[in-house]
């Protein structure tokens, strides 16, 4: 292949490869990884080019979009998929639309390729710049939301990465309509179809190979599932991760709340939507606050349909409360449940968060500045929040266009990870002749 000649599309690999799965995906990954390298090189028009055009045709086919999902619901249905799983899995013309604006935001967002994020001159004259640059390959294995495909496609696509998508096979239907029109965006651009590509398997074998890299083809895993993919992500994966294991997400309702803030925190925080990752799993009520607070908080979230689990206190707060299992503070529900208990001040919230978190998400509730940056300082989560719902837990509210997945890592990626964290960096270094001594 010769610098003027196009990268083959991902099909294009896979009808000269082999059949079998092995070959196939290893096509895949020669493909993506041919087309990463011309991406990386694509200018900033092309690239918004491309989202446009993704976004026009995913509200083009919107109709058939749903009526895919419609399908995959029913089957999930049938198999008995939890409500708040079935949420998480529905896609209605409403949530295309919001896809579709998702992919346009990202289209107008500043391009992250080519920023100069540092630069300095050595006493020796050397002038030396930091500069963001695309990861590569981004291989993504998601199960249940099919908007996963949306989002990712068009993040890594800003980032200059190539993105290999791998759909679970609840929302396959789905999935293929979604990438059908993320390539169609790809083509009214020139970009390379192997730009977003899609596994064409719902085979697990599939992951297995994609953790193991498809021969240097990817450079980073994203997992988006459920705790059982994750952790096999993070066991097996022989390149980098970003990923969060679980959302146990609290919310502290320290002793000088407001009782109206609380209340409209609390609520949205645990049931706007019970299945996502950002969804308040635990509720701490400052001692000082229980006598005012508890019980109006705990009857409001029974009323609106929410299973409370608590502690002696919650218990006697309302009877309809049952009581918590040493098991329940250290669960991620994704479901209308909440565990609840009083805790003696401050310091017992954020001793609780540490003990029993997950590092993703975790807020307070406090009208006194002083207590509000102290949890802000000490607790070592990737997003914590100040009177605010938990659910702003969303690259899209972040003013991101929307994530890729959220990430609880020490790497550079942490919280959503946007365009911005789907980079890395090399250093550009110019002189004038210098040599080392």
């Amino acid at each position: 292949m010769n610098a003027h000649t196009p990268p083959p599309a991902a099909n294009e690999y896979a009808e000269r490869a082999p059949k079998s799965l092995a070959d196939r995906m290893h096509a895949l990954g020669r493909a993506a990884k041919a087309a990463a390298r011309a991406l990386a090189l694509a200018d900033p028009a092309t690239k918004e080019r491309a989202l446009r055009a993704a976004a026009a045709a995913l509200r083009a086919g919107s109709a058939e979009i749903v009526a895919a999902n419609s399908l995959d619901r029913a089957d999930a249905t049938a198999r008995g998929t939890t409500p708040a799983l079935l949420d998480r899995l529905t896609l209605d013309a409403e949530r295309v639309e919001a896809m579709a604006a998702a992919v346009e935001a990202i289209a107008a967002l500043p391009d992250p390729v080519g920023r100069v994020i540092e630069a300095f001159e050595r006493p020796n004259g050397l002038k030396i710049e930091r500069v963001a640059t695309p990861l590569g390959v981004v291989g993504v294995i998601f199960e249940s939301r099919p908007n996963v495909a949306a989002d990712a496609g068009a993040l890594c696509l800003k980032a200059g990465d190539a993105t290999i998508l791998r759909g679970g096979s609840e929302s396959w239907r789905s999935t293929r309509a979604i990438h059908a029109r993320l390539v169609e965006g790809l083509r009214a651009a020139g970009l390379p179809e192997a730009t977003i590509s899609l596994v064409p398997t719902t085979d697990r074998a599939a992951v297995g190979m994609m953790l193991a890299g498809l021969d240097g083809a990817i450079d980073v895993v994203v997992p988006r599932g459920g705790r059982s993919l994750v952790a096999r992500v993070q066991a097996e994966a022989r390149v980098p991760v970003f990923a969060h294991l679980e959302g146990i997400v609290h919310v502290y309702v320290h002793a000088d709340a407001d009782a109206d803030v609380a209340k409209r925190v609390v609520l949205n925080s645990k049931m706007r939507r019970t299945g996502v990752c950002g969804a308040a799993e635990t509720l701490l009520v400052d001692a000082k606050a229980a006598p005012r607070l508890l019980a109006p908080l705990v009857s409001m979230l029974i009323d609106s349909g929410c299973a409370v689990r608590g502690d002696a206190a919650t218990l006697a707060a309302d009877p309809r409360a049952t009581a918590a299992s040493d098991e329940d503070w250290r669960t991620e529900h994704l479901d209308a449940v909440i565990s609840c208990r009083v805790v003696a001040d401050l310091r017992a919230a954020i001793a609780h968060v540490e003990a029993n978190g997950s590092h993703h998400t975790d807020a307070i509730v406090t009208e006194d500045e002083a207590a509000a940056e102290r949890f802000l300082r000490e607790v070592d989560s990737a997003i914590v929040l100040v009177n605010a719902s938990t659910q702003f837990a969303d690259g899209g509210e972040f003013g991101f266009g929307g994530e890729i997945g959220i990430a609880t890592g020490r790497f550079h990626a942490r919280g959503p990870v946007g365009v911005e964290q789907l980079c890395t960096f090399k250093y550009r270094v110019r002189g004038t002749g210098q040599t080392r001594p």
